[in-house]
């Protein structure tokens, strides 16, 4: 590839693109294919990470619609109006971002050249998801749905990355808008072997695009041309990279971004050291793949905890630096990424697991059961590390009440809210987190592991009922759904409400089972003073000197 002065600017403006998108609204998605996983589900994950999010449950009811009815569009991100489109003349139920027939579509933002955003397109990626959920009912439709819209409206948003999965078959979609006027979009879809896994996280995860295979590769036929056109790409065709062509490859796109979906390689893959010079942005280093087959088969609990990654074990690890060493271990570090010391840039960790999500899911998709039973949405909300995932059903013709909008929302807080209680345990543990994560994991690994024991009778009768009366099962599995999160909410409510006593003034307060102790007069024990950190000690005489240093008076 050539480049000029004009478009080394373009780069430079597209990495600060870049950087903002990592930094304010980003997402990771893992993907494993049906023989990639310890039942045959096909499984996608996604946290929705923004510091402008409120974590609620969508719900999409089904839905027939008259003749020339117009369906009003607004940015997922914003609410702004973007204009109108014909609606379908059926839409199908939604349950967050899975649908009625197993459907699920999720998308990581990696923003790309900026002058490719169609600022007069009216479909921006928000509602490309959820217009396609209640159009389509396979991938492969979803893929086709996706790309017809934004032929006919315009692609309002950036670039971004899309997984898109049925109980059959697992794609991972880049797509990037043409700029104002020029509707339409480039993109490329590539569907995940059955037996492998993969994922991506605010950078274009496809490379090399496998041209041949019709069956297992979908593109647009101005991929290659268009990048021509604007001057991304002067290379043979054969030589075509779609993620060098349409973003920036720099630091923020490498460490900060493919690092997630290295590490979530790394649990289940060995020798994935040898890609750790690409994640370093090492120049001709060997390019990581789009997918891997794994060591092992994975569960739903398995999903579930690579969301929960924060580097543990890796040159990466975020529970050893400084920033852990002096404060609990806690594997979080506060906006903004980026730093500057004696004139030298540098920039904090950006893990999977991280505080400002917003909602978090693993998205379950089995073709050997009826569509509503078969597909079951683990949700959570806020930080993944923290969150409890419960299972949401995709038949479900309502939402708990700690999952609805109507609830809450993110300046408004209600204790009946899943969003905010869980934020309250959350934070309460980002300052003292290797004192109090312990009690927050007992709590939610019994509350998942009891929704992993009661999965099997649960589903059992489910199925016999649907046999009898399919309207009778929907019933059932939605007033469980419910139920369970509704109660998971309270239970965390009165898990926040017994670390701010447990904690309290920096304290910890002496227990027993479960009860706090008392002496033989009924008043409450002394607390233990955990104090703080070798470390944080170090720092501060570091910082001090002998200011703090304890001189008895001469005799």
């Amino acid at each position: 590839m050539k480049l000029n002065k004009s478009f080394i600017g373009k780069i430079l403006a597209a990495a600060v693109a870049v950087a903002v998108v990592d930094y304010a609204d980003a997402c990771t998605n893992f993907v494993a294919g049906k023989n990639a996983t310890v039942d045959g589900s096909t499984m996608v994950t996604y946290a929705a990470d923004s510091h402008t999010l409120y974590g609620f449950l969508q719900h999409l009811p089904a839905a027939d619609h008259p003749e020339g009815a117009m369906r009003e569009v607004r940015e997922w991100d914003t609410g702004k109006p973007l204009g109108q489109i014909p609606e379908a003349r059926h839409t199908y139920s939604v349950i967050g971002n899975m649908n009625e027939h197993q459907l699920t579509i999720a998308e990581s933002t990696w923003g790309g050249w900026p002058e490719l955003v169609d600022t007069t397109g009216i479909i921006d990626y928000g509602s490309l998801i959820y217009i396609t959920l209640q159009r389509s009912k396979t991938a492969r439709e979803a893929i086709a749905t996706m790309t017809d819209l934004v032929e006919r409206y315009g692609y309002y948003s950036s670039g971004e990355s899309f997984s898109i999965a049925d109980p059959d078959e697992a794609w991972i979609m880049d797509m990037i808008g043409k700029g104002p006027g020029n509707k339409g979009a480039v993109w490329v879809a590539v569907r995940i072997p059955d037996d492998c896994i993969a994922g991506h996280a605010n950078n274009p995860r496809i490379h090399r695009i496998p041209f041949g295979d019709k069956e297992n590769c979908l593109y647009s036929d101005d991929v290659i041309s268009f990048a021509r056109e604007k001057g991304y790409f002067s290379g043979k065709d054969e030589d075509f990279d779609f993620a060098l062509a349409y973003s920036v490859q720099d630091f923020s796109a490498l460490r900060g971004c493919d690092a997630r979906v290295w590490a979530f390689f790394n649990h289940l893959v060995a020798d994935m050291d040898k890609y750790l010079p690409y994640i370093n942005g090492k120049k001709d280093a060997e390019v990581m793949p789009l997918y891997v087959k794994p060591e092992r088969k994975l569960s739903v609990r398995d999903m579930q905890a690579m969301m929960r990654d924060h580097f543990e074990g890796t040159p990466f690890d975020m529970t050893v630096d400084a920033g852990a060493a002096e404060w609990w271990g806690v594997p979080y570090r506060y906006r903004p990424m980026d730093f500057n010391v004696d004139g030298v840039e540098y920039s904090q960790e950006r893990a999977t697991a991280t505080q400002q999500t917003g909602f978090v899911f693993v998205s379950q998709m089995r073709s050997w059961l009826p569509d509503a039973i078969g597909g079951v949405h683990w949700f959570g909300v806020d930080d993944a590390n923290t969150a409890v995932f419960v299972p949401m059903y995709c038949c479900m013709t309502r939402v708990p009440r700690s999952y609805d909008v109507s609830t809450a929302d993110l300046y408004t807080l209600n204790w009946e809210s899943s969003f905010w209680v869980n934020n309250w345990v959350a934070n309460q543990a980002y300052n003292r987190y290797s004192l109090m994560i312990g009690d927050i994991f007992a709590v939610r690994d019994a509350l998942e592991g009891s929704y992993e024991a009661m999965q099997p009778e649960l589903e059992r009768v489910a199925v016999e009922k649907y046999k009898q009366s399919p309207a009778e099962a929907v019933a059932m599995l939605t007033d469980y759904s419910c139920r369970t999160a509704d109660y998971a909410t309270l239970r965390y409510k009165q898990l926040g409400e017994y670390l701010f006593v447990k904690f309290l003034d920096g304290n910890v307060k002496k227990e027993k089972d479960g009860k706090f102790l008392r002496n033989p007069y009924g008043t409450p024990e002394n607390p233990d003073f955990p104090g703080y950190t070798p470390d944080y000690y170090r720092s501060v005489v570091r910082s001090s000197g002998d200011r703090l240093k304890v001189v008895q008076p001469e005799k």
